[in-house]
């Protein structure tokens, strides 16, 4: 099953690879075309240039056969791109296409103002063409990007926002989709092994008040009366699951210590199992069974980890504004890849797990209790700790 989380994990860095390259691949597609435009935009200004060039010369030297009309037919056609022409001492002689402040009165002296204000700043910039009319004399054009060439350096951005939002989309709506089948799964499955459960507790209830009239031991009678009971809690838990379960305040301690003290007795005598509260008792919000029920997952996990011997320890944790516990073994550990691997459901290193114990645990702690359980810390050969914080009830 580990596999399979491999898998997934390469799976969504395949994903992103592949997004980041259509996106790249956009962008310079777009980057193409923008330089592209840039081009025929400096081509279109030197045949500009060239016009008013030969337009001036013709005037100056009235040259006969010239097409004034051609020369003026091409001045004119340009009706997007921002021109400013001037003499070699940098005085404004023509400008097109600006968007002036005073529209009415080309005139103005505001508009002079504006227009001096983009001369200076086009002076620092590479698109000027040097027109020389005749020996001695000379003018400049300047000219700014047109309309369409603005938007369309804008454009790439807007596509790189919108492609990643459409994959931030797509990427959660898959996950949601898969969490919404995989809670339904489960709750399924609970309240099934619920229902399953039901009927043979019931008989072994009607059971357990003949066996004292068959004299069968008293003691033993006590044992298997707790097993019954227990098997009676277990229903009772997987019902919870999938429903909202009922929360009283509690003291987190009692429940952590009753935990303790039934795993205690079934366990291997070769394992150590100790409580400790390290920190004041606190009193939290929570459903008894169902936490219960996650420390002794816990503890089954760690036992399962030691594989016969070893230490485990739970304590009640000092923690800043939560009620913390965690439970720490000495088992084989866990890699840090795996940290939150551990809790998705199918995940197991063990040959014969189903890898659902820490799944529905970290359902019950972080869906109805609002709190968090993580691997604090946890070395490969050394052991795990796992932590659980839960809100502090209010007063």
């Amino acid at each position: 099953m580990a596999n399979i989380y491999e898998l997934r994990r390469y799976g969504k860095a395949a994903f992103l690879v592949a997004a980041a390259a259509v996106v790249a691949m956009f962008l310079y597609f777009s980057s193409r075309l923008i330089a592209d435009l840039e081009v025929q935009e400096r081509q279109r200004m030197e045949i500009w240039a060239g016009a008013t060039r030969e337009l001036v010369a013709s005037t100056l030297s009235d040259t006969p056969g010239t097409d004034i009309d051609f020369l003026l037919s091409i001045i004119q056609q340009n009706t997007n791109i921002p021109v400013l022409l001037t003499d070699s001492e940098g005085h404004i002689l023509d400008q097109r296409n600006f968007n002036l402040p005073d529209a009415d009165d080309p005139a103005s002296e505001r508009n002079a103002r504006y227009l001096e204000d983009k001369l200076e700043s086009l002076r620092e910039s590479p698109r000027r063409i040097e027109i020389n009319i005749a020996p001695g004399v000379t003018q400049f054009l300047y000219y700014e990007d047109s309309t369409l060439l603005r938007r369309m350096s804008v454009f790439p951005y807007i596509q790189l926002l919108v492609m990643l939002a459409f994959i931030a989309v797509v990427y959660f709506a898959v996950l949601s989709t898969k969490k919404a089948e995989q809670n339904k799964v489960w709750v399924g499955l609970s309240k099934e092994t619920a229902h399953q459960l039901g009927t043979p507790i019931s008989s072994l209830m009607a059971w357990m008040e003949l066996l004292p009239d068959m004299g069968v031991d008293p003691d033993t009678l006590k044992e298997m009366n707790k097993d019954v009971s227990r098997l009676s809690t277990i229903a009772s838990r997987f019902s919870k699951i999938g429903s909202e379960p009922k929360m009283e305040r509690t003291d987190l301690g009692a429940i952590v210590s009753d935990a303790v003290g039934y795993m205690k007795t079934r366990i291997s005598p070769r394992i150590s199992l100790s409580y400790k509260a390290e920190a004041p008792d606190s009193e939290v919000m929570a459903c008894t069974p169902l936490l219960e029920w996650v420390i002794e997952n816990l503890i089954k996990n760690a036992v399962d980890a030691m594989e016969g011997s070893g230490s485990i320890e739970v304590a009640l944790v000092p923690a800043q504004g939560v009620a913390a516990v965690e439970v720490t073994d000495t088992g084989k550990g866990i890699s840090r890849k795996n940290f939150k691997t551990v809790f998705n459901p199918g995940f197991t290193t063990k040959s014969r797990g189903w890898g659902l114990g820490l799944t529905l645990a970290k359902r019950i702690v972080e869906e109805y209790h609002r709190g968090r359980i993580f691997v604090a810390r946890s070395a490969v050969g050394v052991g795990t700790t796992f932590r659980i914080e839960l809100p502090v009830a209010l007063d």
